[in-house]
């Protein structure tokens, strides 16, 4: 069985010149047959890396590569099976932005929504009609950054996540101009202040280092719900979901059951979870392995191997007769059509959706408001994503644990 380290990559935390390149926690390997999304740039060092992994199979030169073959309906769960597992139909958070944030271009980004979400009978979102807006980190339509295929993936991933949980509302997506953290933090900022912005989630990270309290500052929008991807590389924390202004989101293998919910969940992983090494304890938490914040808060699925359906067109073979053979054979970069993809790159989006479907986020000024609305989130009680002695902060069990925090949606109840 092949089995492929999804290593994460590292982020500079610096706001001029680069800081010291921060180390990655070791971690769990990801399950066999996927691939990290390639979305830093090859020739700069100290960029955030997005929180996307592909189900992929090896090519001849060794390299994993993305299935890209296949239909809607063969590439994953679709925006049915997550409203059922986490009940939330019945819900739509029309007239209420999403934000997305992300670094680099992705030109199809318009185009590849509209396939997905025609694919799955959910409303238009177009420029046109209103329901969705790209814009750079200033917060204009123009210069948008460069286009970049890795980061393609992220953001069609992101677009396509707040489609399936929330297929009534507005999307808002923000490019920063590189994956630089200054260019994010910009972003951020803008997300979070754009007028109808009701939440904000961030799939990117990086490990902490002591610079991180000093940004924090621009996660801190009350109001405005902020959540971010806990890692893809196992047990170890990641920033920004260690901030203690944002909902960290961790993840979880759902498959369908012949139970009463239909559904069951277990740890992924990959999923990254722990105790920060810098962030200090919020008031709201009361797990007593952990003198610090612990991450995560709460989760929702992100194993690629019980992956969901993603529609990515941008590639460097651009839609030629054999782009699907160029693509299967590490020959080319990014995707052309139908992929089936997991990390919690998945996971982020769809809680932000959450927030948006619960319509409550007037309320919301951290992480805070799933502490005390336990009793509407399934608990994850099995699964590990690393070695910490057997502890909550690696493994799940009932109640508060790391890997999958509090649980993952029961409705809106939490949110």
């Amino acid at each position: 069985m092949l089995t492929v380290t999804v290593t994460a990559l590292t982020v500079g935390l610096a706001t001029g010149v680069q800081a010291a390149a921060l180390s990655s926690t070791p971690g769990a390997s990801a399950s066999a047959g996927t691939a990290g999304f390639g979305c830093v740039h090859p020739l700069e060092a100290g960029q955030a890396r997005c929180f996307g992994v592909l189900k992929a199979h090896r090519t001849t030169s060794g390299r994993m590569s993305p299935f890209t073959a296949g239909s809607p309906s063969t590439m994953g769960y679709v925006s049915s099976d997550l409203r059922s597992a986490y009940k939330l139909g019945g819900t739509s958070g029309a007239g209420r932005t999403v934000a997305i944030v992300d670094a680099m271009d992705d030109p199809n980004a318009e185009a590849d929504l509209a396939a997905y979400r025609r694919s799955y009978g959910l409303p238009s979102c177009t420029t046109s009609n209103g329901c969705f807006r790209k814009v750079n980190q200033s917060g204009h339509a123009s210069p948008l950054p460069p286009g970049d295929y890795g980061w393609a993936e992220e953001i069609s991933l992101d677009l396509d996540m707040v489609s399936a949980a929330c297929p009534g509302c507005h999307i808002l997506l923000v490019e920063a101009k590189s994956a630089n953290v200054a260019a994010l933090m910009t972003a951020a900022d803008t997300a979070a202040t754009t007028p109808g912005v009701v939440s904000v989630s961030n799939s990117w990270g990086g490990s902490e280092d002591n610079t991180i309290t000093s940004l924090d500052s621009h996660f801190r929008h009350p109001g405005v719900a902020i959540t971010a991807s806990s890692g893809d590389s196992g047990y170890g924390v990641s920033w920004p979901a260690s901030s203690r202004y944002v909902t960290a989101v961790g993840g979880t293998s759902l498959s369908k059951a012949s139970n009463s919910r239909g559904w069951t969940e277990a740890a992924w992983s990959g999923a990254g979870s722990g105790c920060s090494a810098y962030e200090a304890k919020p008031s709201w938490q009361h797990d007593s392995g952990c003198a610090q914040r612990a991450v995560a808060d709460v989760s929702a699925v992100a194993d690629p191997t019980t992956g969901v359906a993603v529609y990515d067109t941008y590639s460097s073979c651009g839609g030629a007769l054999l782009c699907d053979t160029e693509l299967q054979l590490g020959l080319a970069q990014g995707a052309d059509g139908w992929v089936e993809a997991g990390g919690t790159s998945v996971s982020s989006p769809i809680i932000a959706s959450v927030y948006a479907l619960a319509g409550n986020t007037s309320r919301v000024v951290n992480g805070s408001y799933p502490y005390s609305h336990k009793s509407a989130l399934n608990d994850v009680t099995s699964g590990s994503n690393g070695s910490c002695g057997g502890t909550y902060l690696c493994t799940a069990r009932p109640g508060y644990d790391g890997p999958t925090g509090l649980g993952t949606p029961n409705g809106t109840g939490a949110f």
